[in-house]
C-alpha cells in the first residue's frame, strides 16, 4: 500500500509540475522566423507529424506532405469578403489570437488553456483558384495527434456555414 501512495503521489507531483511548467510559459515556444508567404506559397509543412498544409503537394521534398494534405477552404462570391469572413470565425474560436491581417494573408496563434501549447495558423488568399489556403502547425514537440487537422476542419466547417 506504501508502494501505492508513493507512485500516486510522484504522479501527482508530476501533473502538478507540468501545470505550473506550462502556465508559466515554457511550452509556449518561439514564432518561427520564416512564416509568410514566400514565391505565392506558405512554409512547406514540418518534418515531423504535427502540422497541416493545404499546400503540401507542392513541397515535394516535404516528408511528411502525405500527412500533412489538408483541404483549402472554398469559397464563392467577392475574393474581398473571404478574409473578413475567415476573420469572423478566427475571433470566435476559443484559444485564437489574431497576430496580423494583410491584402491577402491571415497569421493567427492559437493557444491551449491549461499546458499553453502555441500553434501558429495561417491563411492565404488565392482569388484565382476560389479558396484560402491554410497551414497549421505545433511550435513544440513532433506529434500533435491531429490537433491542427481538427482545428482547420472546424474552422472550414464554420467558414462555410457563413
Amino acid at each position: 500500500m506504501d508502494a501505492v501512495l508513493w507512485i500516486v503521489g510522484l504522479l501527482l507531483l508530476a501533473c502538478i509540475g507540468l501545470l505550473v511548467a506550462g502556465r508559466s510559459g515554457l511550452f509556449m515556444g518561439v514564432r518561427p522566423s520564416d512564416l509568410g508567404v514566400h514565391d505565392g506559397k506558405l512554409k512547406p509543412p514540418s518534418p515531423t507529424r504535427n502540422s497541416v498544409c493545404s499546400q503540401a503537394d507542392r513541397w515535394r521534398n516535404a516528408p511528411q506532405r502525405r500527412y500533412a494534405m489538408i483541404e483549402p477552404l472554398r469559397y464563392d462570391g467577392e475574393p474581398a469578403q473571404a478574409l473578413p469572413r475567415l476573420i469572423g470565425v478566427l475571433r470566435r474560436m476559443d484559444g485564437a489570437r489574431i497576430v496580423e491581417v494583410g491584402q491577402d494573408y491571415v497569421y493567427a496563434q492559437f493557444t491551449t488553456r491549461w499546458l499553453r501549447f502555441v500553434d501558429d495558423a495561417e491563411f492565404l488568399l488565392s482569388p484565382g483558384e476560389g479558396m484560402i489556403h491554410v497551414r497549421s502547425a505545433a511550435r513544440f514537440g513532433r506529434e500533435d495527434f491531429g490537433r491542427n487537422r481538427r482545428r482547420v476542419d472546424a474552422i472550414r466547417a464554420d467558414f462555410e456555414r457563413e
